[in-house]
């Protein structure tokens, strides 16, 4: 149903195999296709459409002569005059063809979006747009979609499905694996193809696959070298910052995001939309966009990242992890999230603060379906903490009686 609409767009985070689906599509799809692969030096107005009329003569060879004449012109004449007589010659082509702008997230320039927006207001009927992207282009999507003349392919449209992911480890990556291996390698990566196609790579030459998979995160080196080359460096410090230091957290919302940073020139919420149109490994939890959760790879990269910066700039590795973790705690407990509040504080190592919200104010929160982690806790406490605070060894006595009876 795509080429009847205006645009496709296929919009995901680096590594969901955008371009090659897509190049597989255009082998299938039986219409004439012009490709246009962008780089940053494409943020010219005058080079884009040069290079866009340059690719549109794989469909008509003799299209555009005229428009490059105008923008090698001394004084060009106004964009729109110029579109209006590309249009005009794309309007002539006899057959019903494809167009596709791959990595359209390299475009920052307003005048290229206009551009783009001002054809596919006037697109003629044989001619369909695709555009591929890491991030939602600056384009009347809202609209489109109003018109339902988009059509759109997200990240879970693309993820590998278990079925999928085993074919593609047996097939294509030549693993001999169980159909338990498969199903945990898929769920760690959450169908992310890039994340599995590393972990093929990485798992060659491992004997126990396993052991292998089970130890598989985003601190894997190649899981690592990617996510920072790829993702992370690509954008402004301030949202590195943000990045790293929400990481800490399992769900994330702009009021919670506001109360660990304790930053009044960051808005969470702001961030938060802007991560998710920057399709930064950003999983939205319910459809009110209210609370979002990091990509698991995605997050162990960044709490790794965490630590280590915070011990290189502070020396203080676990305390400034800690204070985080505090105020997460702080804002849980105020929101009425004890079991939360007590998982950070707990992380925070804040032995007085986790006890208190064990106890609760009425019912204790072991009888409140937490004897899984107020447990774990106890067992982690070195038996001087517990001997310092004697009301830690009778909770400790509950917890196991609980479970004696469970």
């Amino acid at each position: 149903e795509g080429p009847h609409r205006r645009l496709t767009l296929v919009s995901a985070p680096a590594g969901f195999g955008k371009t090659t689906l897509l190049s597989e599509w255009i082998a299938g799809c039986g219409r004439p296709a012009a490709w246009l692969s962008l780089d940053r030096g494409d943020n010219n107005p005058t080079r884009f459409l040069a290079y866009l009329v340059a690719s549109l003569r794989a469909v008509a060879a003799d299209i555009g002569e005229g428009v490059l004449g105008a923008l090698q012109s001394p004084q060009p004449p106004p964009t729109e005059s110029i579109l209006t007589d590309l249009l005009n010659e794309i309007s002539a082509v006899p057959d019903d063809f494809v167009l596709v702008l791959d990595d359209y997230h390299v475009i920052d320039a307003r005048p290229v979006d206009d551009a783009l927006a001002f054809l596919l207001d006037h697109l003629p009927p044989r001619m369909h747009l695709v555009i591929a992207t890491r991030e939602d282009p600056r384009l009347p999507l809202a609209r489109l979609r109003a018109w339902d003349q988009l059509t759109e392919l997200r990240a879970a449209d693309l993820r590998f499905t278990p079925s999928e992911a085993a074919e593609f480890l047996e097939g294509v990556m030549g693993l001999s694996l169980s159909a338990e291996d498969i199903a945990a390698l898929e769920t760690r990566t959450e169908g992310w193809i890039a994340g599995l196609q590393l972990a093929a790579v990485s798992m060659r030459g491992h004997k126990d696959a396993t052991s292998f998979i089970k130890s598989f995160t985003g601190s894997h080196h190649f899981v690592l070298d990617y996510l920072v080359e790829e993702v992370l460096q690509q954008q402004p410090e301030s949202v590195q910052a943000f990045l790293l230091r929400t990481s800490i957290l399992d769900r994330l919302c702009g009021p919670l995001c506001d109360a660990v940073l304790l930053d009044p020139s960051v808005s969470g919420q702001e961030t938060l939309e802007y991560l998710e149109h920057a399709n930064l490994f950003l999983v939205p939890l319910d459809d009110e966009r209210r609370w979002y959760r990091y990509h698991h790879l995605f997050a162990e990269l960044l709490r790794q990242r965490l630590h280590q910066g915070t011990a290189s700039s502070t020396g203080d590795e676990v305390g400034g992890v800690a204070k985080l973790h505090v105020r997460a705690s702080q804002w849980f407990e105020d929101n009425g999230l004890e079991v939360e509040a007590f998982q950070h504080a707990a992380a925070a190592n804040d032995v007085e603060r986790a006890e208190r919200l064990i106890e609760g104010e009425g019912v204790p929160l072991y009888f409140r379906g937490t004897v899984a982690p107020v447990l774990k806790w106890l067992e982690s406490l070195p038996k001087t903490v517990l001997d310092a605070r004697p009301s830690l060894w009778v909770i400790y006595a509950s917890v196991l009686l609980l479970v004696d009876h469970t």
